[in-house]
């Protein structure tokens, strides 16, 4: 690799890590606010949020890549032809082609980035994150057993505990349940302690009382117990088997899948083939993402007024491509043998640099040549 390859891919590659890490930041905090909010309200731990915004970080970096790879791309050419270095690499020899060079190296090392999070990491994370999630969806304490609140784990019964000592014996409870439109039950106790058994979580009450209102005969009828097993299972959804989805399955599976797969994730092979190459897609628009920011610039030439105006054609060309990759990605869900357009913004990408690129390197190709007097040129 040149010199002058060297030292604009170092520069590419010390904005792309700039702007990635800023826009990264800006979509945590954005999430983490609202994660932070519900595990909070659902009395998890401040371990609990990092691990869960951890894993959510492979999926937030797979989005901002390309768009820091084009804002990167944008910025250095900006400042090399604004410092007369470009001018300066041209005027030795070399052509708008040559000096994309540095920015095709750039672009590998971006959809080689790309490669690893959409076929490696964000499945694994994702996975992660719903094992996790349920992890926390089934966990009784967490759900039902903060003191001082009532709680509604169904429409049907309330929950209520005045403290839980540091042994874990929950103090002063109170159950509502109403599930019978003809029937009403309240359980109370002095003490109750939560049990793990094979049929599920049960709640062990101690010296309450059972009052039964039987509303059709408008009569109510109270037990006092020494101790009473209550069964708080079924608060929890009842479903606990957790169920793959499709992001979470790795790129051979989605090529080749099993029976039991497409039963798992209630999806045809084919609409399975189309994510497969969506995630080829994505490493190749990480690719164009910065060539074309550099081929809008490099096309306009020097100018002693700036660049602005390319660099607004190159946010339009990312816009434009931006609505190939959706257009691409209907048609192909619609009919999944249509999977060529899931690669329809990259090609399209790749076709606007190209044309950038040429235009760059014959600035009078489309411009009007003076006519001599007499009508020739």
């Amino acid at each position: 690799m040149a010199r002058f390859d060297r030292y604009m891919l170092s520069q590419l590659l010390v904005l792309f890590g700039f702007f990635s890490l800023i826009l990264i930041l800006i979509y945590w905090i954005n999430r983490a606010v609202v994660l932070f909010d519900q595990l909070i309200a659902d009395g998890q731990s401040a371990w609990v949020f990092l691990e869960l915004t951890s894993l959510s970080l492979p999926g937030l970096i797979r989005i901002v890549l390309p768009l820091s790879a084009f804002v990167a791309a944008v910025y250095v050419t900006n400042r090399m032809a604004s410092e007369s270095e470009l001018t300066v690499v041209q005027a030795t020899g070399y052509s708008p082609y040559r000096l994309a060079r540095p920015v095709i190296w750039f672009g590998l090392i971006v959809a080689l980035m790309m490669s690893v999070l959409t076929h490696f990491l964000v499945p694994l994370a994702t996975q992660q994150l719903r094992e996790r999630q349920d992890e926390i969806a089934q966990n009784v304490t967490a759900r039902l057993l903060t003191p001082g609140e009532f709680l509604t784990p169904t429409g049907d019964v309330t929950f209520y505990i005045r403290e839980i000592s540091q042994t874990g014996e929950m103090v002063d409870l109170f159950i509502s349940e109403n599930t019978d439109p003809d029937r009403s039950l309240t359980y109370t106790a002095d003490r109750a302690y939560l049990v793990k058994t094979d049929k599920g979580p049960q709640l062990v009450m101690v010296n309450g009382l059972v009052q039964d209102l039987d509303r059709r005969r408008n009569r109510l009828t109270t037990t006092g117990f020494e101790d009473f097993v209550y069964d708080i299972g079924g608060l929890i959804d009842g479903d606990r088997t957790l169920r793959r989805s499709a992001s979470s399955l790795m790129t051979w599976e989605l090529f080749n899948p099993t029976p039991e797969i497409l039963d798992e994730v209630h999806q045809t092979a084919g609409q399975l083939m189309v994510r497969g190459h969506d995630r080829f897609g994505e490493a190749f628009l990480g690719f164009v993402a910065g060539l074309i920011g550099f081929s809008a610039l490099i096309a306009g030439g020097f100018s002693r007024f700036g660049l602005w105006r390319n660099i607004a054609l190159a946010v339009f060309l990312v816009v434009v491509v931006k609505g190939l990759e959706s257009t691409g990605t209907n048609l192909a869900r619609s009919d999944p043998a249509l999977w060529p357009f899931m690669y329809l913004a990259g090609l399209g990408g790749l076709v606007i640099s190209y044309a950038l690129l040429w235009i760059a390197a014959h600035p009078y190709a489309l411009k009007r040549r003076p006519q001599a007097p007499g009508g020739a040129s």
